[in-house]
Parts: structure tokens; C-alpha cells; sequence
């Protein structure tokens, strides 16, 4: 009987869908809102690692990114906790994303759109129960003119309902596969493991094929989650008490500004300390190798 392991961890999200084309072709085809004759058949796999051309800005990873046989570009984020600058990193990545198709010289025509999926585990929306947002560059007086170039779609997992979905079968099976499968299942549903894809994924799931620095890996990813959600819980109490007393309404971006770096440092020495490379922490931490190097260095742990 096999063990799987979560689909959402930072892990087997990349590597079901950052390794497996046929998997990634099916889930882009089933999630994004793409009439039947615009489905995407190939794709190519670009770096998630999008290095500016100017050393002194800000370089961004993704943690799938690919385009396909039309040049459209997307970009795929898995994203376990919810901050209000999260809109703010997927709309950098994607411009960014999309001003790098072009090479000095070149004519703004050759430039193709760029597609952001982004899947929540947190829910963004308090306002509505739907759980697929799809955002485009819109008239507000016209929706029907729409400015051609950027596309995101956010997608709450936990408001996910299979009845809304009853026309989006192929779809509806992904957000059970991502939903349901986990440490405590045993036995795939038959729904999810007599589609022939999600099967495949499932399989990559099985916490038999890796290897024990994966499995090191895997379980550093969530001690980074369950420290961070911690943190931000006991912070945003302290935020917003003293944001009271300054006449704040919230206490979220003192939290934000003082505590995420603590975070990640306390998770770059941690992850050291159970002998992971600073790759895998790279991977774990979304910091580039010379600012997990940095932090070793500043410990006297290099």
C-alpha cells in the first residue's frame, strides 16, 4: 500500500509539475480559461530563476515556468500562505517575464502574452464564495475590450466545490488531486486514479521514490510553513495592538517588515543544521544561492 506525499509542498509540486510536460499540458489545459481551438499541445521549459539584465535589480523565481508552441508564456505559483503583497510579486514576475521576450532592438510585435496561474491554499477573498478569479487588462466601461499581454488566474483551493465545477470535469479532478491527496491517504480515490494523468502525478507522489535528503527537504518545507503561519499569528496580534495605539486599522505590514527576514534566516540555519545543500534550501526558501550563502556566512555556519 503506498504513502503519498503532499502535491502542494514545494517538492512534488515542482517536480510533477516542472518535470512532466504531458502533466503540465493537461492541468494548463483544464485550469485556464482557454476556448477548445486555443488549448496548448507542447511546451518547452524556460528557467524559474528570472535574472535581470541590470545586476542591481531584484532577481524573482517562480516555481514553473514554460512556454508553448504559440510563444505564450506561462507561469505556474503554488502558494501555501497569503500576504497582500502576493499580488504584487505575481504581477512583477509576470511583467518581467513578459518584458524579457525581447532582445534590445527588437519590435514590440514579436512580444506574445504571459499567463500567471496561482494556487491558494489561504483564501484572498472574504467578499464572495467563488473560488476561480481570473483577472485581465479590461475597459471598465466595456469588458468586452480587453488589452492583450498579461492574465492571472487565482484559484482557492479551499473553496473549491465540485458542484461549481460540474462542466470542468478534468478540472475538478486536479483540485481533488491537490485537495485530498496527502500523508494520511493510503488508497487513491477511483475518480482521480482512473484518469490516466493524475494517476501518473499520484504515482510521483509515493513517498517510496525519493530519496531520504527529499524527504529531508519535504519536511523542511513544511517546518518553513508552520513557523512562518506561528510567527505571523503571534505577530499580527502584537501588530495590531500596536497599531491600535497609533491609530492603525491593522497590524499586518508591521509584521511584514519586521519579521519575514527573521523567518527565513531561522529556516536557513535550520535546514543546515539537518544537513540539507544550500540548493535544496535555496529551493526551500525562495532565496537566491548567494543569500542563502550570505546568511551562513553572517552564522559562521559556511
Amino acid at each position: 500500500m503506498a504513502r503519498y506525499l503532499d502535491p502542494r509542498n514545494d517538492l512534488t509540486f515542482k517536480l510533477i509539475f516542472g518535470e512532466h510536460p504531458e502533466l503540465l499540458i493537461n492541468f494548463l489545459n483544464a485550469m485556464m480559461p482557454f476556448a477548445p481551438d486555443n488549448l496548448i499541445t507542447e511546451i518547452e521549459y524556460l528557467p524559474s530563476e528570472q535574472v535581470p539584465e541590470n545586476p542591481g535589480k531584484k532577481n524573482s523565481v517562480v516555481d514553473v515556468k514554460c512556454r508553448d508552441k504559440s510563444k505564450r508564456v506561462f507561469i505556474i505559483e503554488m502558494q501555501m500562505l497569503w500576504t497582500d503583497d502576493f499580488t504584487n510579486r505575481l504581477v512583477f514576475n509576470a511583467g518581467k517575464a513578459y518584458i524579457r521576450q525581447l532582445d534590445k532592438g527588437e519590435s514590440f510585435h514579436l512580444l506574445h502574452p504571459v499567463y500567471t496561474l496561482a494556487l491558494l491554499d489561504e483564501n484572498f477573498d472574504e467578499k464572495t464564495e467563488e473560488f476561480y478569479h481570473h483577472y485581465q487588462i479590461v475597459n471598465r466601461d466595456n469588458t468586452e475590450e480587453v488589452i492583450e499581454g498579461l492574465e492571472f488566474v487565482l484559484v482557492e483551493l479551499k473553496k473549491f466545490k465540485l458542484d461549481k465545477w460540474q462542466d470542468r470535469k478534468i478540472a475538478s479532478l486536479w483540485m481533488r488531486f491537490l485537495r485530498e491527496v496527502n500523508e494520511g491517504m493510503r488508497v487513491l480515490p477511483e475518480e482521480l486514479a482512473n484518469n490516466k494523468e493524475i494517476s501518473k502525478a499520484a504515482e510521483l507522489c509515493e513517498e517510496a521514490g525519493f530519496t531520504p535528503e527529499q524527504l529531508a527537504a519535504y519536511e523542511a518545507y513544511w517546518d518553513m510553513i508552520s513557523t512562518e503561519r506561528t510567527i505571523r499569528e503571534g505577530s499580527l496580534a502584537r501588530g495590531e495592538a500596536i497599531g491600535e495605539k497609533r491609530g492603525l486599522a491593522k497590524g499586518e505590514a508591521i509584521w511584514r517588515a519586521a519579521e519575514r527576514a527573521e523567518i527565513q534566516e531561522n529556516i536557513v540555519i535550520n535546514s543546515h543544521h539537518q544537513g540539507l545543500s544550500t540548493a535544496i534550501i535555496s529551493a526551500i526558501t525562495g532565496l537566491t544561492l548567494e543569500e542563502v550563502t550570505e546568511i551562513l556566512k553572517r552564522n559562521k555556519m559556511e
